[in-house]
């Protein structure tokens, strides 16, 4: 199960990032300006952030085995309009990068999914496992430019509406939820509102804003970034944006697994830590060869242990039956923590000709959060420890 689920996820955010690695293009066909090119890329992340609410919530209702295939096949409506008929003007980009969004809510799909099938003591380390299905953003790095190039712009769209329709498939036929799943029988605004007086969806949505909403910054606007700042090819830069995502996607696990072990108090201090000093580093705009690569892998790596980490805290202190609404929430906010940097960065380099002062504001929300980390977070951490052992 969490093996079908890692695919689902992969394969759905393959789907969510498919315009990112199209972005220079787009913005040399249609000329786009610098804001036009970072709303395009940015508007499928919004929607699919903001969508992960109520998904989270209709997953804890109607479990894993019903949502995976559903939105799956709902996804490929939008892979296909786009690929089909959709990519030769902004607006018809827009409708369909908004509609692509409903595959990034695949992740809050997975985690009350996976969670439910694996005892407290391991949560940290399957929800590690499961979110690095976030490498289906590695997947359509790797391959939406080359497929385009070699045979035409509606390849790469076409090939993945095929890999959906099969996992929707394959999902709908094999899936299974856990023994004994009871599904909640409040309304779903009732229970939207009780996740929302919970003080971990708010401390958990702050640091995955952070550290997940970084991830995605990057990995959809590091093409756009390269390639300005650098002067590197379209095909270079979304290779390079690939090995980001890779070293992220595989220190996900790594993030969950240590904190199973050392808590994720520590490894999300640790992160965060590393982001700082890398934005710092980076807004000098550095030679790539090493100090910017460095910087970068350094950044990417900390953010894939960051995010990994938050869920694991999650899956400490969320309440029973609540899990998915609660990652919906929390999902939502690591989505638009990745909306908001690829339109400042874009703002600002069209005022200012450079990117340091974004990455300078990166170090200060990282900063910001590593201190609400070791006060805040740490505290909730404590009681629910000292009410478990109290128990």
């Amino acid at each position: 199960m969490l093996v079908l689920a890692t695919v689902g996820f992969a394969v759905n955010f393959w789907a969510w990032a498919l315009l990112s690695p199209l972005g220079p293009r787009f913005h040399d066909d249609l000329d786009l300006t610098s804001f036009e090119q970072s709303l395009l890329v940015a508007v499928p992340v919004v929607v699919g952030s903001l969508g992960r609410i109520p998904v989270g919530a209709l997953t804890d209702r109607y479990g894993g085995r019903v949502m995976f295939p559903l939105v799956s096949a709902v996804t490929v409506i939008p892979v296909l309009y786009l690929g089909l008929a959709g990519h030769d003007s902004l607006a018809a980009l827009l409708v369909g990068g908004f509609f692509l969004g409903i595959g990034g809510t695949a992740f809050a799909i997975g985690v009350p999914f996976v969670s439910a099938w694996f005892p407290p003591e391991r949560r940290g380390m399957a929800i590690g496992v499961f979110g690095m299905g976030m490498g289906g953003t590695a997947i359509s790095a790797l391959t939406t430019v080359k497929l385009a190039d070699a045979y035409g712009i509606v390849n790469p769209f076409l090939d993945c509406a095929v890999v959906l329709v099969v996992y929707a498939v394959v999902a709908a036929l094999v899936l299974r939820d856990p023994p004994g799943r009871t599904a909640p029988s409040e309304p779903l605004a009732r229970r939207l509102l009780d996740t929302l007086r919970l003080p971990l969806t708010w401390q958990a949505s702050a640091l995955y804003a952070v550290a997940f909403g970084g991830y995605v910054a990057f990995s959809v606007y590091l093409p756009t970034y390269l390639k300005t700042a650098y002067d590197l090819t379209q095909a270079d830069a979304a290779n390079r944006m690939a090995g980001f995502v890779l070293l992220a996607v595989a220190m996900r696990p790594v993030g969950g697994w240590l904190s199973d072990r050392i808590g994720p108090v520590r490894v999300l201090s640790g992160s965060l830590g590393v982001v700082v000093v890398g934005a710092l580093v980076q807004s000098a705009t550095p030679s790539l060869a090493p100090l910017g690569t460095i910087a970068f892998l350094a950044m990417a790596g900390a953010l894939g242990a960051g995010s990994g980490a938050t869920f694991a805290f999650v899956a400490l202190l969320a309440p029973p039956g609540q899990t998915g609404s609660v990652t919906g929430v929390v999902g939502a906010a690591g989505g638009l923590g990745g909306f908001v940097p690829p339109l400042v960065m874009g703002t600002l380099y069209g005022a200012y000709d450079s990117y340091a002062l974004g990455l300078l504001l990166l170090a200060v929300v990282a900063l910001a959060a590593l201190i609400f980390t070791e006060t805040g977070v740490r505290r909730a951490v404590r009681r629910k420890t000292a009410s478990a052992e109290a128990g």
